[in-house]
């Protein structure tokens, strides 16, 4: 996105450009959008095309009661339990800088243009198997990356949370979650470019807490025991 996309916002676009720059303008214009910055202008919201389907009008998830783990992500903490520590997670939410938000954009593209996507029973014979890849991975295992990787630059482990969902096809499907004081952010391998939750048109399922990323609670208040997913199982 160039400087010239803000064209009728006026001295408001101005002052964001000068403080967060110009290379993290994909991420601003969600925050413009989902009126997170304080924007008085007439921005069109994008949210409202057939092609984004927003089931909430917060940028905030909310969460429900605690849900069992995906089987996958159990026999993961069972070989690496250091990628599984609780770390004293804060009740307040994250507040990243400029800098820190452009991370976002920036590992989510990296990751998704280091990795080859493959399933599980491609790579490894079997139909579940969460790791942190090496040069192929199924879903789940870009998103352990793109934690471990963010952890390494500095993030929380409060703020950064795997995430079940079905995606536009119902398949099960797994995300990382940015929790932040701006909203809640996805880094998907299935999009290069950063997006609040309710700008993927997914189904939400569950989230580790951020508490405790063992723990697992519900996005669907209809569903305190999710079922078996492709690709996701209990």
């Amino acid at each position: 996105m160039s400087r010239g996309d803000f064209t009728g916002s006026g001295d408001f676009a101005a002052k964001i450009i000068k403080t967060f720059g110009v290379c993290n303008m994909r991420l601003i214009y969600t925050l413009i959008v989902a009126g997170l910055l304080g924007s008085s202008t007439g921005v069109a919201d994008p949210l409202t095309s057939s092609t984004l389907i927003s089931s909430s009008k917060s940028p905030f998830m909310r969460v429900y009661g605690p849900v069992q783990p995906p089987y996958g992500y159990v026999r993961f903490c069972e070989a690496k339990p250091e990628e599984c520590a609780a770390a004293g997670g804060e009740d307040r939410r994250f507040k990243p800088s400029p800098a820190r938000l452009s991370q976002l954009d920036e590992i989510n593209r990296k990751i998704n243009r280091a990795i080859q996507p493959a399933t599980d029973e491609e790579i490894y014979g079997m139909s579940e198997h969460w790791t942190i890849p090496g040069r192929r991975g199924d879903c789940e295992d870009y998103a352990l990356l793109k934690r471990k990787v963010l952890m390494q630059r500095g993030w929380p482990a409060s703020a950064l949370l795997l995430t079940v969902v079905r995606d536009e096809k119902g398949d099960g499907h797994a995300v990382l979650t940015a929790r932040t004081a701006h909203g809640d952010f996805l880094l998907d391998n299935k999009f290069d470019d950063v997006r609040l939750w309710n700008a993927s048109g997914y189904t939400y399922v569950m989230r580790q807490s951020y508490l405790n990323p063992r723990v697992w609670v519900s996005l669907d208040p209809a569903q305190t025991s999710p079922g078996s997913l492709a690709g996701v199982r209990d």
